[in-house]
């Protein structure tokens, strides 16, 4: 690597402060800036002191501009001032993931989509450790690329969840395995229109060969111009029919029909109800996985083992506890209205439901018809509780209760009944009242098991009779 390469910054958080790491450790000149005070960065400013990183907070200043590189985090838009200014200087833009993928000796998987992204990622990496593989899993999901990319080696494998964010100013990202699990209407905030959205998760292919494998969800019409549109081999999973190559059900039964030297190899993996994530979203996120895993050389055998293992990742349709005969489940990590769809889809149960948050512009027609069929109320926090009540209104009863989750909480007791399902399931970002989605839940779950039963309660102010 170029020792006398320069580099700014933009964003200290997780992975702006990994990357940043990783070019100092090869002797380059870095520079990192935030726009928020240090403060609000937590120990960010102590981590790039003892890196010997010179760095600013409160704001970008033309110190950025002075580097021959543009480093920006995921979080932070093309419209930002500092970036223009960047560009019309001719300044090279480009994001963590692209960096770190340069440095990268194992094969790397990397998976994209609108929902179940890091289902498919953290159950892809079950499935190869289970085959004895020595397996990284980062990105998206939670430990920035750049934190394990110098570990990873030809043997191991690297699993990246990759967000459409992460994917914007790739220039040679290049996986073995790509996978696209779904492309829904997400992030209108940020992306001028849908296509425009759909264009950035397809960039995940863009440089594969033919010898790499894009594997892509056959039934979802966004995804229809997958085969034939790049150089990699494209390997269908649907679980409404059969595809000529890739995964589905025959009699229900998870077949995967995967390429060989030679030709076609099929395979019946195990009953689909013995996978232990349920959800047809978890079928699909169960195929791509397996597929994945099958391409690089998984027996099927470790595979069917390791699906009817995997318990899934908090935050999504997350058991939390049955009190009083009524069920909480933090599917806080629903952050878009698809996730709310195919949360809703998975109980047959009356469900109390509390959403809102911070509005993505989002458009609530696709979730109407299961909002009218089994929400029998809807408890609504945040920002965007006026849009949600406006287009729920019609389909359920509606309760408020402004920015606290305790206040949600405990309305959505009062509401549910023996046999109901309390679901947190937001269809919004997090961050007009929390840190992230996991701070969310966290919170969440915290209140639902400081709850007390109602017998409990009752047994503690009742007279003694005895």
């Amino acid at each position: 690597m170029n020792g006398a390469s320069t580099y700014s910054i933009v964003g200290a958080a997780r992975s702006g402060l990994a990357v940043a790491a990783l070019l100092a450790r090869e002797g380059a000149q870095v520079f990192v800036s935030d726009a928020k005070p240090s403060s609000s960065c937590g120990d960010a400013e102590e981590r790039l002191r003892s890196l010997g990183v010179a760095y600013e907070f409160g704001g970008h200043s033309g110190r950025v501009l002075e580097s021959s590189t543009l480093v920006l985090s995921p979080g932070v838009p093309d419209t930002l001032a500092i970036v223009a200014q960047a560009r019309e200087r001719g300044m090279a833009i480009t994001n963590e993931i692209e960096i770190a993928a340069a440095r990268c000796r194992a094969p790397i998987v990397a998976i994209t989509g609108t929902n179940g992204k890091t289902t498919t990622t953290e159950l892809a990496g079950f499935i190869f450790r289970a085959a004895g593989r020595r397996t990284f899993v980062a990105g998206n999901v939670g430990v920035p690329f750049s934190e394990i990319v110098t570990e990873a080696d030809n043997a191991d494998v690297v699993v990246l969840e990759t967000s459409s964010f992460q994917l914007e100013h790739t220039g040679t990202f290049k996986p073995k395995v790509a996978v696209i699990l779904n492309v829904t209407p997400d992030h209108m905030d940020r992306y001028p229109d849908f296509e425009a959205y759909r264009q950035t998760k397809l960039r995940i292919a863009m440089n594969q060969d033919a010898g790499d494998a894009l594997l892509y969800n056959a039934d979802d019409a966004a995804l229809a111009d997958v085969p034939g549109r790049f150089e990699s081999q494209a390997i269908g999973f649907s679980i409404r029919h059969e595809v000529p190559v890739g995964a589905f059900t025959r009699d229900g039964v998870l077949i995967l029909r995967t390429p060989t030297g030679d030709g076609m190899r099929e395979e019946s993996v195990m009953p689909a109800t013995a996978i232990r994530i349920r959800g047809p979203h978890n079928l699909y996120n169960s195929m791509a996985a397996a597929l994945a895993a099958r391409l690089m050389d998984v027996p099927a055998g470790t595979i069917a083992q390791a699906l009817g293992e995997f318990a899934g990742v908090p935050h999504r349709l997350e058991p939390v506890r049955e009190l009083d005969g009524v069920r909480y489940v933090n599917d806080s990590k629903a952050t878009n209205v698809d996730s709310l769809w195919y949360a809703l889809s998975s109980f047959s149960e009356p469900i109390v439901l509390i959403a809102g948050g911070k509005s993505k512009k989002n458009v609530y027609d696709a979730v109407l018809p299961l909002i009218h069929e089994r929400v029998k109320a809807a408890v609504l926090v945040g920002d965007a509780a006026d849009e949600m009540e406006q287009a729920f209104a019609a389909h359920t009863a509606i309760r408020r209760a402004g920015y606290s989750m305790e206040n949600a909480v405990g309305i959505a007791r009062s509401l549910a009944v023996p046999g109901d399902v309390v679901l947190l399931s937001p269809a919004c970002a997090s961050f007009d009242m929390f840190d992230n989605y996991e701070h969310r839940g966290d919170v969440f779950k915290a209140l639902v098991n400081a709850l007390a039963s109602h017998s409990t309660e009752h047994a503690e102010v009742s007279p003694d009779h005895g």
